[in-house]
């Protein structure tokens, strides 16, 4: 849709924790004059995996470049960096990471992860950005067993302009699901955001009504929903990989919004989700306003990890 681009410059400031980060460890194993060595690159592979790369991916990049520098295609230190951004980028295969839109409107979006990710906001960033391209949102408050997730989510819909609807506190989020699919076709929106549940007191709970309120809209709205991104929180580092495993288990997640991405070291985590998951991320968020979010871009996210 391209609404949601940012400029090369905009990301590479974002980026500056994960990106100080990965150039002062980096910078560290390899000190002007090095030679490489096997103990450099094993020093290497210890970095690349504590910057949260993921082993599978350092285990790629290790491999490759041991097999560059037998075949003398790396001669000295200063290769490596270039070699690296070149191999990143070449793991991603060319996807469509834009929003998946229905034929015809409502799009509806279904948007999951645990509570504390950055949801919410994160939701309010996506119907910000729509609205602000006249396109008329409506977010659903289906999270329902947190009186804080309505209201909370009714204070963004107030800020940015757009409608809401929203049951009493402790209401089933299936219905609440069910009249926002008919408020959506009712009133001509072209987008549907339905915000869920992040915690039950079990698990398999938070999973079962996941799967209820997508067949609720299923059946109300044909093809829907035709997104469905899961939030993931990029100072968790790992641990969003976990999450991620738990939710695939319960809906079909088709895309991936990595969260408060400019507020951590480890947007390393980013590379480790395409290894593990092979699930698109198809946004980030890169700040606290409506307006700082980005779609990814793997060549400007490389880019601006190691610039």
């Amino acid at each position: 849709m391209g609404i949601f681009s940012k400029t090369a410059g905009y990301i590479r400031q974002r980026l500056g924790k994960t990106r100080d980060k990965i150039t002062s460890s980096l910078s560290l194993v390899l000190s002007l004059g090095r030679n490489i060595d096997n103990a450099l690159l094993d020093k290497l592979e210890e970095t690349l995996i504590s910057d949260d790369i993921g082993v599978e991916t350092t285990d790629k990049l290790i491999s490759d470049l041991r097999t560059a520098f037998r075949n003398r295609q790396i001669l000295k230190t200063d290769d490596i960096i270039p070699f690296l951004k070149e191999h990143m980028k070449s793991y991603w295969p060319h996807r469509d990471r834009q929003l998946c839109l229905a034929d015809s409107r409502p799009t509806v979006i279904l948007v999951a992860g645990v509570n504390g990710s950055g949801k919410t906001t994160s939701i309010a960033k996506l119907a910000h950005i729509l609205s602000q391209n006249d396109k008329k949102v409506i977010v659903a408050a289906c999270d329902t067993y947190r009186a804080a997730a309505v209201e909370q989510l009714a204070i963004w819909a107030h800020r940015i302009g757009v409608q809401i609807v929203k049951h009493k506190s402790g209401s089933d989020p299936a219905a609440v699901a069910f009249d926002a699919c008919e408020a959506a076709v009712a009133r001509g929106a072209d987008f549907l955001i339905l915000d869920t549940a992040g915690r039950l007191h079990t698990q398999k709970d938070l999973m079962r009504q996941l799967t209820k309120i997508r067949d609720v809209v299923t059946r109300k709205i044909a093809a829907a929903p035709n997104e469905v991104l899961l939030v993931l929180d990029a100072t968790t580092g790992q641990n969003a990989i976990a999450q991620a495993k738990m939710f695939t288990d319960a809906i079909d997640v088709t895309g991936i919004f990595l969260a408060k991405l400019d507020g951590t070291a480890r947007g390393g985590i980013v590379i480790a989700i395409k290894d593990q998951l092979d699930i698109p991320v198809k946004f980030v968020g890169l700040g606290e306003k409506p307006e700082d979010i980005a779609e990814f871009d793997p060549d400007t996210f490389v880019e601006a990890l190691f610039n």
